[in-house]
């Protein structure tokens, strides 16, 4: 019976790094779908936020205290 308990020792840390590294590109997958963008992505964002700060920079009152 002893010898079958040799036979189940296993090495954990074999297990713990196969984990961390399932984590790791669970992780990796999730920054891709996140930060991944296309260039044209990226200059349409841009294109969006410049107009908007136009727009708020058009309409803004020059003068004194605003309120």
């Amino acid at each position: 019976m002893e010898a079958n308990v040799e036979n189940a020792v296993i090495n954990l840390k074999r297990f713990k790094k196969r984990n961390e590294r399932e984590q790791s590109a669970k992780q990796a997958d999730a920054n891709r779908a996140h930060f991944g963008r296309t260039k044209s992505e990226r200059a349409l964002d841009k294109k969006r936020k410049d107009r908007a700060s136009q727009f708020l920079d058009q309409h803004r009152i020059d003068g004194g205290d605003a309120s």
